[in-house]
């Protein structure tokens, strides 16, 4: 057992992580904020060996590469009430993904990737030209409790998860293979989730993909041009404007950006200019976990019911030094009122523009007059 902390910062209240072999092959790490304790074996639903085979074909028109994965055909749809795969085994006869015992949060590999490191050369087909699909897909548990929320974790727990993202960060990087790591949830079958159990996921590229490509291109354009971090100048103007704070706890911020897309959607900033979580203090990761749980609890309290979104956490690219790409979290809510989503349709989809119903100054005053 390995206790761990942000990276090294002396600072940072360690945690705990142990790592196994699932009887699958694949890999499964454990974290905790004491001591891990096994209460049962290291589970698998199935013995048989992963046969990921992905791999990308390039899409000319649009400069980006197009993931394909024929075995994720198979996998796990809705399952029957009385079956949780990301729930600890209660049933030996029916293995879920998780031991029993004490831990927090757990990550693995996923079983049916999208990305594999051992991903082999693809098969010729006539009018393509495919390599590997090269990468890493893993699950990160939140809780074992099925019926919880990210929101509704105890705020320590939500540091833990900041403090696993930077981890499996710095995992992915020393294989020598990954240029790119996203750590992002979707919550609700309004986003298309089949497993409710509170997870997320982590995927990570061999390659940096086109939004962090664009986001990184933005912000040298402006560090050169400026002098100053894009991220640095944002919060000062945000701070200054006053009108679509939500919370300003200090060391980091929630905001509605000037430029949503979404209705309600909100971000999570450090206050000072960061491009990854392992480049926070402790203090700045303590702030930046009380305010994306705030967040996710004003969006959860907003129309009284569970909101559907997708969160996904941007660092700065891998394998080399990018101190202007800001370091922040999106996270994109589904519903722009009470029961009316928000779909993308022929403008966002055909060209890439969105339209909003709401300005984001009275989303914020909308997000800010909620009572926690």
């Amino acid at each position: 057992m390995t206790p761990l902390s942000d990276l090294a910062s002396p600072q940072t209240t360690p945690f705990y992580a142990q790592d196994f072999t699932k009887p699958d092959g694949r890999s499964l790490t454990l974290y905790g904020l004491f001591p891990i304790e096994l209460a049962s074996p290291v589970p698998s639903p199935s013995d048989e060996p992963v046969d990921a085979r992905p791999e990308m074909r390039w899409h000319p028109l649009r400069g980006e590469w197009v993931m394909y994965a024929a075995h994720r055909m198979g996998r796990t749809f809705l399952p029957p009430p009385e079956y949780n795969p990301l729930a600890p085994t209660s049933d030996p006869a029916h293995p879920t993904e998780l031991p029993r015992g004490r831990y927090d949060m757990a990550v693995f590999d996923n079983r049916f990737p999208s990305l594999s490191l051992l991903a082999p050369q693809p098969e010729a087909v006539p009018g393509t030209d495919p390599r590997p699909g090269t990468g890493k897909c893993e699950v990160v548990v939140f809780s074992q409790d099925a019926s919880g929320t990210l929101g509704g974790l105890s705020a320590d727990r939500v540091e833990l998860l900041l403090r696993i993202w930077a981890d499996r960060t710095a995992r992915l990087e020393a294989t020598g293979k990954i240029k790119s790591v996203l750590a992002f949830e979707n919550r609700g079958v309004e986003v298309g989730v089949t497993l409710h159990h509170p997870h997320g996921q982590l995927y990570a590229y061999d390659h940096i993909p086109p939004v962090q490509a664009q986001m990184l291109a933005s912000a040298e354009a402006h560090f050169k041009d400026r002098g100053q971090p894009w991220l640095s100048d944002f919060v000062a103007a945000e701070r200054e404007a006053a009108v679509r704070l939500i919370l300003d706890a200090g060391e980091a911020l929630s905001v509605v950006p000037p430029f949503a897309r979404y209705t309600y959607e909100t971000w999570v900033l450090p206050a000072r200019a960061a491009s990854r979580l392992s480049d926070l203090s402790s203090a700045e990761v303590t702030s930046f976990a009380r305010v994306l749980k705030d967040a996710l609890l004003r969006l959860d309290a907003l129309f009284g019911v569970r909101m559907p979104y997708l969160l996904t956490l941007h660092q700065s690219p891998l394998g080399g030094e990018y101190p202007a790409f800001p370091l922040h979290i999106e996270i994109y809510p589904y519903l722009r009122s009470p029961g009316k989503l928000k779909y993308l349709a022929g403008t966002e989809q055909g060209a890439g523009e969105f339209a909003n119903d709401n300005f984001p100054e009275g989303a914020a005053a909308d997000l800010r007059a909620v009572q926690l």
